[in-house]
Parts: C-alpha cells; sequence; structure tokens
C-alpha cells in the first residue's frame, strides 16, 4: 500500500514484499483520454511521484496534455457496529507526500503475489484481450482491510481498526469518442467478518487539483495546490474541481466525482438514497466546518453529515486547498458472507466557451455534463430508464438479463500506416470499419472517414498537442447524407500491404491498405501527429446522433523528413542552419534543443568538430531504428512509437562530455556505412 513502503512509492514498480506479497501501482488508463493511475490496495492516482524509468500520470486529461487533475484518492466505507462503535476504512486520506507510512491508507492487498492489477480488453486486437473484459481496458484489483500489519512484514498500519471487508474493485475506459473521458469503477464489497454492519454510507474521496505541471510543477509545494475551485451538481450526483486561477490558459478542463448506481437499488428499503459531497481544508484541524477529519468518529460523520446548502454556497467560486468527498447512504445492514455494489466514476472535460475560469459558469460546464451523461449512460446500459428493472423493450441482446456497461458502437478503428517524407506524409488505412456493425441498432451503418492532424506549435511546455487535431479531409458515402464527396479520391487502385509483427502473438501481421492521403502542407522536422477515424449515420430510431471512432485508438505522431538517402540524392545538411538562439520547435531549457541531419544515408556514422579538429560528439544512425533515444526533446515532448522518415537525425547540441556548445561555426563527417564514402559540411550556431 502507498503509505508503507517508500521504495515503492517513490518508484511506483510492482514491487514484492518478503512473504511475496506485491504491491502494483504501475498500471494506468491508456486507451482513453483519461491517464488514470490504478492500484491493487485501494488508492487511485500517484501523487506526481518522480518514478523510474518513466514517469507516470496521475490523473492526465487529455492524454498528452500534462495537464493533472489528482495528487491521489480511494475508497472509503463508514458503519456501525451491532455494539455502536464506529468504524471508517478508507483507502486515502489527506498527506503531503506517498512516501511515509501515515494513517488513513487501510487497505491491503493479500499475501498472494499473483494478487496484482490485472488487465483485459474487450478489443479483439489487444494484447490483453479476454472474452470477460467489459470495457476497451478494464482493471482488476482486489484488497482488504482486515490486516494490521502490512502482509509479509512487520509494519503495523497506523490507527488502523479493522472493520473486515474485502473489497473487488474493476475499473473501465473506452476509447470512443464520446466516452474516452470517464473511468468507470466497480466495487463490490463484502462483509467478511463476523458482525453485521449497520447503516453504512460507501464514498469516494480524492485530493483533486487541475494543474499543467509543465507550467507549474508540483515540487513548488503548497502554492501549487491553493487554486482549486469546487462545485457540487446535486442532480447529477457530481462533485467537481476545477483550476480557479492557477495556470489560467493552461488548464481549461473539470475533473468530478459522480456515483452511477448502487445495489440494492434506490427502490429497496435498505437504502436510503442520500448523495452529497463534503469539502474540508487540507490538514486543516480547527475550521469548525471545513476540518480534516482526525478520527473515525470524525470521518463517519462527513461521509453522513452534508454540507448546509450556504456551506457549500461558501466554498463556489472560492479557491483553497480542498480535499473532495462524495458520499452515498445509509444501507440499512450488510450481513457476514454478504455483499454490496457501488458504482462511481471519474469524469473530466475541456471547459466549454470563453468564460473566464473564475466564473465557473452553466456554460463552461456543458461538457462536464455531456461526458458525466455518457458515463451514466455506460452504467446503465440496457436500463435505458433507470429504474433498476428490466423493462419490455430493453433486453438488447436477448438473454433476460439486465446488462450493464453497453454503449452504442462507432465504426470500427481503421488500421493506418504512416509514411513521413520531405515536407509531407502520407497515410494508409484499411477498409474494416465498412463492415461494423451497431450493438444497439443492430445495423451496418458506416457513412465514412475523416482525417486529423494536429496544429503546428502544440507540441511545446504548456500546449496540448492531442486536443489540437483539427479536421483536414473527409470522405463521405454517397447516400443522400452528408457531404456525399465518395471515396475515389482515396481509394488506391491497388491496395498496399504492410507487414508488422502481432503485439498479441509475435507472428507476422499483415494490414492491407485500400485508402490513401498525402498531407502536403507540414515542415519537415516537426511532430504532427495523425489519426483517422471512422462515423456511423446515427440512428434516429433509438436517439443516436453519429458516433466516430476514437481519434487516440489509431494514433501516430510522425516527424516528416527526407528519406534515407540513395548514391544520387542531395548532400547531408544541418536544419535550421544558422541556428540562432534557438529554434521554434525547442523547449524552456538547454537540454531540450535540437537540431537535424538530414539526407543521411541509412547507416552511417556522424562527428561533429570545432574549426580547430577537436571531436564535439559523435553518433551512429540507423534508420531501421531510429526513435529520437538520448534526445532529452523526443523524451519530453514525443513518445517512443513516433514515426520518423529515416533520412533524419537529431543532435541536441550537446557534447560528448556532457556540456552544452558554445556560439561558433562547426564542422561534421558523415560516413556510409555500406560504401564507406565520406561526406562533409559545416553549419554555425549562434546563442
Amino acid at each position: 500500500m502507498r503509505t508503507r513502503l517508500a521504495a515503492l512509492a517513490a518508484l511506483l514498480l510492482t514491487v514484492p514484499t518478503p512473504s511475496g506479497a506485491i504491491d502494483d501501482a504501475s498500471k494506468y488508463t491508456t486507451v482513453g483520454n483519461v491517464n488514470l493511475t490504478i492500484s491493487n490496495y485501494g488508492t487511485f492516482g500517484d501523487g506526481f511521484l518522480i518514478q523510474f524509468p518513466n514517469d507516470q500520470p496521475s490523473c492526465e486529461y487529455p492524454t498528452g496534455s500534462h495537464v493533472e487533475h489528482m495528487f491521489d484518492g480511494g475508497l472509503w466505507i463508514g458503519a456501525k457496529l451491532p455494539d455502536g462503535q464506529i468504524r471508517v476504512t478508507t483507502g486515502a486520506l489527506d498527506v503531503a507526500y506517498l512516501q511515509d507510512v501515515a494513517a488513513g491508507f487501510e487497505f491491503t492487498n493479500s499475501a498472494d503475489p499473483t494478487d496484482v492489477v490485472i488487465e483485459r480488453s474487450s478489443l479483439l486486437d489487444s494484447r490483453f484481450y479476454h472474452p470477460e473484459a467489459i470495457s476497451h481496458q478494464d482493471f482488476v484489483a482486489s484488497f482488504t482491510d482486515s490486516n494490521t500489519v502490512v502482509p509479509g512484514t512487520s509494519i503495523t498500519i497506523p490507527q488502523h481498526t479493522p472493520m473486515n471487508v474485502s473489497v473487488n474493485m474493476e475499473t473501465y475506459a473506452w476509447n470512443y469518442s464520446f466516452a474516452d473521458a470517464f473511468v468507470i469503477f466497480n466495487y463490490t464489497i463484502k462483509n467478511t467478518g463476523r458482525q453485521p454492519l449497520h447503516d453504512l454510507w460507501l464514498g469516494l474521496w480524492a485530493d483533486l487539483v487541475v494543474r499543467n505541471v509543465s507550467i507549474t510543477p508540483p515540487r513548488v509545494g503548497s502554492p501549487f495546490y491553493q487554486h482549486v475551485g469546487n462545485g457540487w451538481v446535486d442532480s447529477l450526483r457530481i462533485a467537481y474541481a476545477y483550476d480557479y486561477d492557477g495556470d489560467p490558459g493552461f488548464t481549461e478542463s473539470y475533473i468530478g466525482l459522480k456515483l452511477l448506481g448502487v445495489t440494492p437499488q434506490s427502490s429497496d428499503s435498505l437504502y436510503q438514497g442520500f448523495t452529497h459531497m463534503h469539502v474540508w481544508a487540507f490538514r486543516n484541524t480547527s475550521d469548525p466546518v471545513y476540518f480534516s477529519p482526525q478520527n473515525d468518529r470524525e470521518r463517519y460523520e462527513k461521509m453522513s453529515v452534508p454540507l448546509t446548502p450556504p456551506q457549500l454556497e461558501a466554498i463556489y467560486r472560492s479557491p483553497s486547498n480542498r480535499m473532495t468527498l462524495i458520499t452515498t447512504g445509509p444501507f440499512q445492514r450488510l450481513d457476514p458472507d454478504s455483499t454490496m455494489n457501488i458504482v462511481f466514476a471519474v469524469v473530466c472535460a475541456k471547459k466549454f466557451g470563453n468564460d473566464p475560469n473564475t466564473e465557473d459558469t452553466e456554460l463552461a460546464k456543458r461538457n462536464l455534463y455531456n461526458n458525466a451523461f455518457w458515463a451514466q449512460t455506460a452504467y446503465d446500459g440496457e436500463d435505458r430508464n433507470g429504474n433498476g428493472i428490466l423493462d419490455p423493450g430493453e433486453d438488447l441482446n436477448g438473454d433476460g438479463m439486465l446488462d450493464r456497461y453497453i454503449l452504442p458502437t462507432p465504426p470500427t478503428t481503421p488500421r493506418v500506416r504512416a509514411v513521413p517524407g520531405d515536407a509531407e506524409v502520407t497515410l494508409y488505412w484499411d477498409s474494416r470499419a465498412e463492415e461494423s456493425i451497431d450493438f444497439i441498432s443492430g445495423k451496418k451503418d458506416f457513412e465514412g472517414y475523416r482525417i486529423y492532424r494536429s496544429r503546428l506549435f502544440e507540441d511545446l511546455p504548456g500546449r496540448d498537442l492531442l486536443s489540437s487535431m483539427v479536421r483536414v479531409a473527409e470522405y463521405d458515402s454517397v447516400n443522400g447524407l452528408g457531404y456525399d464527396t465518395g471515396f475515389e479520391l482515396a481509394r488506391l487502385d491497388e491496395p498496399v500491404v504492410f507487414i508488422g509483427t502481432d503485439e498479441r502473438t509475435g507472428e507476422p501481421d499483415t494490414l492491407v491498405c485500400t485508402y490513401r492521403f498525402i498531407n502536403s502542407q507540414v515542415h519537415s522536422g516537426w511532430q504532427y501527429a495523425y489519426s483517422v477515424t471512422a462515423y456511423d449515420t446515427g440512428d434516429p430510431t433509438y436517439g443516436l446522433e453519429s458516433l466516430e471512432s476514437s481519434r487516440l485508438s489509431n494514433l501516430i505522431r510522425v516527424f516528416p523528413g527526407t528519406q534515407p538517402a540513395s548514391p544520387d540524392a542531395a548532400a547531408v545538411s544541418v536544419y535550421p542552419n544558422p541556428y540562432v538562439v534557438r529554434a521554434l520547435w525547442d523547449g524552456r531549457l538547454e537540454r531540450e534543443r535540437k537540431v537535424y541531419f538530414r539526407n543521411l544515408p541509412a547507416r552511417c556514422r556522424v562527428k561533429i568538430y570545432t574549426v580547430a579538429g577537436d571531436l564535439v560528439d559523435s553518433f551512429e544512425h540507423d534508420a531501421a531504428g531510429y526513435s529520437g533515444v538520448g534526445i532529452r526533446w523526443f523524451e519530453q515532448f514525443s513518445k517512443p512509437d513516433a514515426v520518423f522518415s529515416g533520412g533524419e537525425h537529431g543532435w541536441d547540441l550537446i557534447s560528448s562530455s556532457d556540456q552544452a556548445v558554445a556560439t561558433g561555426l562547426y564542422l561534421f563527417t558523415v560516413e556510409d556505412r555500406a560504401s564507406g564514402d565520406v561526406q562533409r559540411g559545416r553549419f554555425l550556431i549562434i546563442k
């Protein structure tokens, strides 16, 4: 668990204890637009830790934006024992960092070394495909509050008195464009003790904070957290937070904690169905209303006693460093060996419109409401009226059961390949989307394709490469709907075949592409993101608008540039030349600079010299495997799977002795490993 092993917290790796128990916080959601860390000991979020070997998002939205929305969070369970004693087990509680043993982190995983976070997927081409998967990316884990000592250690869990419950947690995430901004948490809670639990309250706690960590890193301390704005929408059962005035212009988003449903249903007399939000100031023990609870009795009071309307009003449009708790109850009792189910969602959204963050208007929350609607729709599934009963006409698959976690399905995402060239990128994709059948309507309703590309400059600090993607082309079926452009401009006369490797089996993977799009209005050396989506006709019978596949599921980062040079190609050169102060694509730091060598042979050795003949740096170039590794810019602002042209190689203006090079004229040689031919040239650096 997060509070018991400093090494685990610092590295956030899968770490075995001496008995074989494993703490696993290495997984985070990746299929949608929310990158949220999940653990097998009752927490989510990673506390903005610096991890090795790679930094891991805590709750980043949108993907790649560096806008984080959460320090950490966890499940809360509160109840009364038959003798009136109060017990509250908390998955997470107010902490300043995740490296010390602390009270309030009371769930542990078992001593079973196989008891890690299990990943599974409903996507047939995923290496985690499993027939029992619910979503495009499920995480499954179990934990308990029954231990007072961390399994496999002698470490006592501080201030923890078990109520003896075990929890099976499943999280669900999708890549659909209309359902990629939330993660669902499905908790099944079992009473493993010998006494019934009375007057239960269940809740989700989180330290919500919305900041752009590439603009303001968390290490600045308390000022990082002081700008949280909070709100509550009772009708949607959602508590939310936003950046009031911390990084204006770089944090245009919301995060919400939403209750989706419980079993027993609200019609059951055992559940009274109250739901409310509580907030308090971080580690504040003096405020009479917004104090941080210090014991089980105070925590139970926070769970069961709502803030009054004036107390809620006092926090609106008033920034502070606050904790957020959403709870529901009371449940009359949970008998030994009995279970109950509660489902929450972590919902994110981009701010709508141009109202200032400080205003938190209804217009600004439009996308939050829409994403909350789709989270609720996913949970309701066949239960279209939300009454918990399978009514006539709701049994979509005819199995006689009320099935949840069903969403309308856009066409299958096309498989895409990108081939960069000098100042252009060519995209190829297959036609499998055209055979898609919508699960709800049962119809083959494919309508067309859309091509998206990111805008220039959007991969720099504080910008959002993926959210900047704009439509650059569209091809629509000729059927009286939409633009009726047809597909002839994109359809190839003969299919183009790409041979790769299936990530699930390791076997050769053949991709037969039917379509092509050439984008020639790009700049070599810059990073672009591309995707090809498929969209359907929609279905008025079910009130469905046209649905589109996710722009993230086949997104490709591409660097246009020259192909590996042939013997008669242009000479090797460097750009920008001269390099003045810094190139427009550079980051803010000295080590986030770069120039490119272009027209390189497929395999070659590059050496860089001063005019005096001193060797400054050297590197090997291999077109087949080049990915920018070793250059800080690519590590900071790109991904290892980005596609390069093969004839270009970046250099970070850092010498082999790890020093930034100075202003001056530099010479270079390029030795072709195949032919032995050597080319020479020069370039100028002005700082």
